[in-house]
């Protein structure tokens, strides 16, 4: 039986040199002596400061034998082969879900447990990976260290670069196997995928509603809570989404960006463009399910389909008397006005 006479006295672990031993202790005390000079992330061990020293030259020694494709780390290049072969060998104990790595089981379990374990010093903000703790905390030193050879635009973030560097080569190397569309992003091509499974795993502790993105989760809460953050700087008028915002603001800027490549029409959204679009191709896809009738926009579907249920839900405030569109409402008001 093989000795291993250095003993950790904190976790009871055994190695076989004093030195595994010294590098093991720096788990328990978080010392990490080994700083990266361009950047300043610290590591445990040498080694992997100069693993991580090749993100900056550049340097990849190990290339996949299936695509070619080249990596700064052997362990890198071992995952990445999971992707030929299929293999996900780490598999979540709650809902059966197998993984690739084990560091995405481990940060996928948290979704379970719902621990953050990263916590700003700064603000004391909580987070459950690292790197988005990291990702923080460059708000607070306003510190951009990858930065695009192309257009010398600045990241907090080595994933964020290369993600942008997708722009310039409109590279999309993430590829759906089901209808083989591709994306630029890793995350992208996730959650697209869950148009296929059906898979929703962010739930509403409201009104459990799931939603496939966290995103629109957090959009949601805010029907429940009433915060509406993007405030219009002209007029104070706020909303429960930056997008609609930037909408808003073209009411007062006046700015038309969406085009009919047809006629040369201008309109503010790319939705109303849409709509517009089938004034050329006569193209009505929505369809009444009793009598059978077309439209080209679904809020023109919603005020015929009123015809058969006799809905009426625009109320005269003068006398009561209903209508089924706000247009024969208001122009009955008028009558109140004489």
């Amino acid at each position: 039986m093989e000795v291993k006479p250095f003993n950790c006295e904190v976790c009871n672990k055994t190695f076989m040199t004093s030195t595994r031993l010294l590098i093991h202790q720096r788990i328990h005390t978080g010392e990490k002596p080994f700083r990266c000079e361009i950047c300043e992330m610290f590591f445990t061990q040498s080694s992997h400061l100069l693993s991580h020293q090749k993100i900056h030259t550049g340097e990849k020694s190990f290339m996949c034998q299936v695509c070619n494709k080249s990596f700064a780390q052997l362990s890198t290049l071992r995952v990445h082969q999971r992707v030929h072969t299929g293999e996900k060998p780490f598999i979540c104990n709650v809902c059966s879900k197998s993984f690739s790595q084990s560091s995405n089981l481990h940060a996928h379990q948290r979704i379970h447990t719902g621990k953050k374990p990263y916590i700003c010093e700064v603000c004391n903000a909580s987070f459950s990976y690292p790197s988005n703790l990291r990702k923080h905390q460059y708000l607070h030193t306003g510190k951009k260290p990858f930065k695009c050879e192309v257009c010398d635009q600045a990241f907090a973030m080595l994933a964020t670069l290369v993600t942008h560097q997708h722009i310039h080569t409109g590279e999309k190397p993430f590829k759906c196997e089901v209808c083989k569309k591709s994306f630029s992003q890793s995350w992208t091509l996730l959650e697209h995928q869950r148009i296929h499974t059906g898979e929703k795993p962010f739930k509403c502790e409201v009104c459990n509603k799931s939603f496939t993105r966290s995103s629109a989760l957090l959009q949601h809460q805010r029907i429940h809570t009433g915060e509406k953050p993007f405030l219009c700087g002209v007029c104070n008028k706020s909303f429960l989404r930056s997008s609609t915002l930037l909408e808003h603001q073209r009411i007062h800027t006046g700015e038309n960006p969406f085009m009919c490549d047809v006629c040369d029409k201008l309109f503010s959204r790319s939705s109303t463009l849409v709509v517009h679009r089938r004034i050329h191709t006569g193209e009505k896809p929505f369809t009444c399910d009793v009598c059978d009738k077309s439209f080209s926009d679904s809020s023109n579907l919603r005020k015929h389909q009123r015809i058969h249920t006799e809905e009426k839900p625009f109320t005269c405030e003068e006398c009561n008397k209903s209508f089924s569109r706000s247009s024969k409402r208001l122009w009955h008001q008028s009558i109140h006005q004489e």
